[in-house]
């Protein structure tokens, strides 16, 4: 097996739940981004990077896109409902063209507790429920609907078996 460093950033937790499983998964170092100076990354033939989605963008990606990596893949982790989520625009601004060729991107389901937020995510919150809100009921998304009913509270959609794909992909390189 290849030597794979499993390297997040999480600011609530659930991304780093995701690290510490697939790390297990693939006997793979966990190292936190804040700790891993750029040269590292080169020590590893495969790095996993993990970002909470935050503001269209991965929290702590520039470690990865502005440093060479032997071999990348990357998770995000956000509210979102992967499977019926666009991240083109996410991706598109976080990694070069050249950059996004080279990758594979895996999009993981978080969770959120309200009560936890940060006063600038709680006024982000609650700015994008009140454009929810604006929005005819016939046009709201899975994801807005996702939004209204848990919003204020704690919802979590953490959960080990959707870590398979990125697992096997890495298992396969």
């Amino acid at each position: 097996m290849a030597n794979i460093a499993v390297i997040y950033k999480s600011i609530y937790g659930t991304t780093k739940q995701y690290a510490e499983w697939i790390a297990e998964e693939l006997s793979a170092s966990l190292l936190e981004a804040s700790n891993v100076k750029p040269a590292q990354l080169m020590d590893y033939d495969v790095v996993i990077y993990g970002g909470g989605l935050y503001a269209g963008g991965i929290a702590g990606a520039k470690l990865v896109s502005k440093n060479p990596c032997k071999s990348l893949v990357v998770f995000t982790v956000g509210l979102a409902t992967p499977e019926i989520t666009d991240y083109t625009d996410i991706i598109t601004k976080s990694f070069t063209s050249e950059y996004r060729n080279k990758i594979k991107v895996f999009h993981l389901q978080g969770g959120m507790d309200y009560g936890q937020l940060s006063m600038i995510h709680k006024a982000m919150m609650a700015f994008k429920k009140k454009e929810v809100e604006k929005t005819p009921l016939s046009e709201r998304t899975n994801d807005d609907l996702l939004l209204l009913e848990t919003y204020g509270g704690k919802c979590v959609f953490t959960d080990r078996e959707t870590i398979k794909p990125l697992v096997d992909y890495v298992r396969a390189v």
